[in-house]
């Protein structure tokens, strides 16, 4: 049972997303007018989730998960949402959560965001271990029945949170916080901007997912935009039906391939037989390539090590 804010009326701040009716549904924060689980409703699904829940021992995972929900009910409160518009549900080491189309997604991915960080800034303060958090934000089709929600969107939103992209992003980093949103809410909400919402900041990434790879958008609040490249290089595309398919990769004798990208070795291009593509070889180290020699007399090819005698 996730625990509920009581939200306190500020002067001058208006609250988004009032409630209907005074009842709340078990594990849920939200009430709908109709809930149909064969109905689906466009909206925006919020998934969070703990760096390294599972080194936190037994004592300390339950103030953790109080910190988790004190930094995301706060700001909440702090950004003038209702804490019964938003349906939230539990993942013990994260929550869960869907925002009613009648919020506006920019007042979430802004003022929302900016307070998620500035309260988890003030919790890690203190902390030997901070608490890290992965974002990641979508919007789409949910089904809402009894024991919450489902659909592709809430899919797509959970693995963007877990990905490796966002785990590596917040470890290389050293960040309390990741943002990922999936492409078409970049280009639909983040890329038209707003206050408190930088496109410029965003970074996109190629994103493997168990459904097939997808492009996902990458953001660290209060930083420039991530160097994504080295975490998530961009899939080889696949040839044209019909077209040729991709050269292999040029091998050496004994059945090595070319390591140019991998080591930095030297390599070199030399002319082949007539008519033949030219030869390639990858030298681990000295490099000498010898074609249509005649030698009359006995010959030394390549260095002399150590300090014994040279032999021919």
């Amino acid at each position: 049972m996730c625990k509920r804010l009581q939200t306190a009326f500020v002067p001058g701040r208006k609250l988004y997303g009032t409630a209907s009716g005074g009842g709340e549904r078990a594990g849920h924060g939200v009430e709908h007018d109709a809930l149909d689980a064969g109905e689906a409703r466009y909206e925006l699904v919020i998934s969070v989730d703990a760096r390294r829940s599972g080194q936190y021992g037994d004592a300390e995972k339950p103030r953790m998960r109080e910190r988790i929900y004190r930094v995301l009910e706060n700001a909440f409160a702090q950004a003038g949402v209702v804490r019964d518009a938003v349906h939230l549900e539990d993942r013990g080491d994260g929550v869960l959560m869907s925002v009613p189309g009648r919020i506006a997604v920019t007042r979430l991915l802004g003022l929302w965001m900016v307070e998620v960080h500035e309260n988890l800034r003030e919790e890690n303060g203190g902390l030997l271990v901070p608490l890290g958090l992965r974002v990641a934000m979508h919007v789409g089709p949910v089904r809402h029945d009894s024991r919450g929600i489902s659909g592709r969107a809430v899919d797509l939103t959970c693995r963007l949170a877990d990905s490796s992209v966002a785990r590596e992003l917040l470890d290389r980093e050293r960040a309390d916080l990741v943002l990922a949103v999936s492409d078409s809410l970049y280009a639909d909400v983040v890329s038209a901007g707003g206050k408190f919402i930088e496109p410029a900041r965003f970074a996109p990434a190629r994103v493997a997912l168990k459904e097939g790879p997808v492009t996902a958008w990458f953001h660290l609040p209060g930083r420039p935009a991530p160097d994504i490249g080295p975490l998530a290089p961009e899939e080889p595309a696949a040839p044209a039906a019909g077209g040729p398919a991709p050269a292999p990769a040029p091998a050496v004798e004994g059945g090595q391939r070319d390591q140019r990208a991998d080591d930095g070795d030297s390599y070199g291009d030399v002319d082949g037989e007539d008519g033949e593509a030219p030869a390639r070889y990858t030298a681990k180290g000295d490099l000498s390539v010898h074609q249509h020699n005649v030698y009359q007399q006995p010959v030394h090819i390549g260095r002399v090590t150590g300090a014994g005698p040279r032999k021919d």
